[in-house]
């Protein structure tokens, strides 16, 4: 269904699309563009991370598109010590050599949705709040629903907060925020009304060079008439227009690909910023940082002292109310093609040339393309079912009144992934996900070699795993890193204990940590693409999943069952046990 909502959508505008026009002119010379503040990276401490570029056509103004694809400009481009920019807003030099002010317009799409409201706006109050966000800038709700200025106002005033640094000017920066936030209502396919948001983005912009970026919360049958009505009718004219869109992307190859064609028909590649919120968690962020600066880790990366590597996530409750549009997409599609594959393609990925976006991108999917293909017979599926605790009734997932009765989808899925290179020849990855399990985690487990000949080995009997030195990235909650090593205990015997070098964020950095949304918007202001996912990283993705679900749904397995709130299905633990691993989440305490 989901691939001839895509399908139509285009096709019903293909014969009128093919002004591209406004997005690609011919380029004349380049300017750099610096972010408003520097902020600490965790990738990098330098100024270069964060120079992106502008380029400019005939006359004189920025394209809205920057086409930097596959690194071929960066690369030609030298890396120069850059001295730091000024506090203040920087301007941009036309032709005629004076300074051009610009302006930020963000536009929410979707406003009135739950990840508007729960996430977006939220988010870019919190940039608002620690002067991240340049100083001419104001903020659009886009919906169907008809609301005011003041309607939407009261409704993102519900959810801000000052969670970071509770200063006393909080109250002060939440009214300075919503005075910049403005509605348009409007139908999602209708040029006209897209074309009203452009006379009040005008508005606000007051003849500045105006920069804009659209967030697209909606659901993906509607993104292609977003990008064509936004294209046409409410494109900048003399800065860029970005466009951030939200998973899922397509439900498999065909669809992706077919999304993908129908975006490129308004967009350029450059202009479109897919997020997966799981890029930009702080510990994913920490990955390459925990890898590539630490020599005590560099050296251990390999299929020659790593035994397995786990990337682990589970939720503690079911679809609750989401079981129709979960229904369509599953746990393998919802999380394991995107949020753990990236995480996965970051762990594994050789040392990029540059800390440059599309160096960091190549790697990546040159990981993905290294995959071997997913065998059934190393994936385990289930489904969770009603149960009974301490007195609660638990419903089961097919108990959900939007869940079709007998759905086979899978709410559950492990599977084991190999990658074909000289680094991880034979290492198993091992994925698991789930909802209506026993807690909630997200983290990666990195699981050494046992020590050849180890002196020891008596004191920890048969069971070889108690003495596995055992690294631990969590991603949430509670942020934290971890080492797990062989210790003797205090006394005059010989007694070995199993115990945890940790970093635990909340002790080490109380001042809070940023929700992704935050990261990955400000990234997307400053043309930051390295955490985005380009579109051959999407094809490589879906291509390693596509047969799997394509065999799952035509063989119609069916899921094995699990109680809600348990471990999952028994066979997840027979899938370890073929490659000779063990879940690292097998106990029950959560800092382990």
């Amino acid at each position: 269904m989901a691939i001839s909502l895509i399908s139509t959508a285009c096709s019903s505008s293909s014969s009128t699309t093919t002004n591209l026009s406004s997005f690609k002119s011919e380029t004349k010379f380049l300017t750099f563009s610096f972010p408003r503040k520097l902020r600490s990276a965790t990738w990098v401490s330098q100024l270069h991370s964060r120079i992106h570029f502008c380029l400019k056509s005939s006359n004189g103004h920025p394209l809205n598109a920057v086409p930097l694809h596959d690194g071929v400009l960066e690369n030609h481009v030298a890396k120069e010590h850059i001295e730091p920019p000024r506090k203040e807003e920087p301007s941009i030099p036309n032709s005629g050599g004076e300074k051009v002010e610009s302006t930020l317009s963000i536009t929410v799409v979707g406003a009135s949705g739950d990840l508007a409201k729960k996430k977006i706006f939220p988010a870019l109050f919190a940039l608002f709040y620690e002067d991240w966000l340049p100083e001419n800038f104001s903020v659009f709700g886009y919906a169907r629903t008809k609301l005011t200025d003041e309607e939407l106002r009261n409704i993102i005033s519900q959810t801000l907060t000052c969670r970071i640094d509770r200063r006393d000017d909080c109250e002060d920066k939440m009214d300075q925020f919503l005075k910049r936030c403005f509605y348009q209502g409007g139908q999602y396919n209708s040029e006209a009304d897209f074309a009203e948001l452009d006379k009040k983005l005008k508005e606000k912009e007051g003849g500045k060079l105006s920069n804009r970026l659209f967030y697209l919360s909606i659901p993906p049958n509607i993104f292609v008439d977003v990008a064509r009505c936004a294209s046409r009718r409410a494109s900048s004219t003399n800065g860029w227009t970005r466009v951030i869109v939200e998973k899922p992307f397509g439900r498999d190859s065909k669809s992706s690909s077919e999304l993908t064609r129908c975006l490129k028909q308004y967009l350029t590649e450059e202009q479109i910023f897919r997020i997966d919120h799981y890029l930009g968690k702080e510990l994913v962020e920490n990955l390459s940082v925990l890898r590539f600066s630490n020599l005590v880790f560099e050296p251990l990366w390999s299929r020659n002292y790593i035994r397995n590597v786990q990337l682990i996530f589970s939720e503690d409750f079911g679809t609750e109310g989401r079981g129709g549009y979960f229904d369509n997409y599953g746990i393998i599609r919802d999380i394991m093609q995107n949020h753990l594959l990236q995480i996965l393609a970051l762990f594994a990925m050789e040392t990029p040339v540059s800390l440059d976006a599309e160096d960091i991108r190549n790697e990546k999917v040159k990981v993905l393309r290294s995959m071997k293909p997913l065998d059934i017979e190393d994936v385990i599926v289930g489904q969770y079912k009603g149960h009974s605790r301490d007195g609660r009734s638990y419903p089961g997932y097919t108990d959900d009144p939007t869940v079709p009765k007998g759905s086979l989808t899978p709410t559950f899925a492990a599977a084991a992934l190999f990658i074909n290179n000289a680094r991880w020849d034979g290492v198993p990855f091992l994925m698991k996900a789930g909802k209506a399990l026993h807690t909630r985690r997200a983290e990666i487990r990195v699981q050494f070699r046992h020590v050849p000949g180890n002196l020891y080995k008596k004191k920890f009997g048969t069971d070889l795993d108690k003495a596995t030195n055992e690294l631990v990235l969590r991603v949430q909650p509670d942020e934290a890193i971890y080492l797990k090593i062989n210790n003797k205990l205090p006394g005059l015997g010989m007694r070995l204990d199993r115990s945890d070098l940790n970093l635990l964020y909340r002790s080490r950095y109380p001042r809070g940590i940023p929700d992704a949304y935050e990261r990955l918007l400000l990234d997307a202001i400053e043309g930051e693409r390295r955490l985005f996912i380009r579109s051959d990283e999407l094809d490589a993705a879906w291509a390693l999943f596509t047969p799997l679900l394509n065999e799952l749904e035509e063989k119609k397995i069916a899921p094995e069952l699990y109680p809600y709130g348990s471990r999952g299905p028994v066979g997840a633990h027979y899938l370890a046990a073929k490659h000779n691993v063990r879940w690292g989440d097998l106990s029950g305490e959560l800092h382990e």
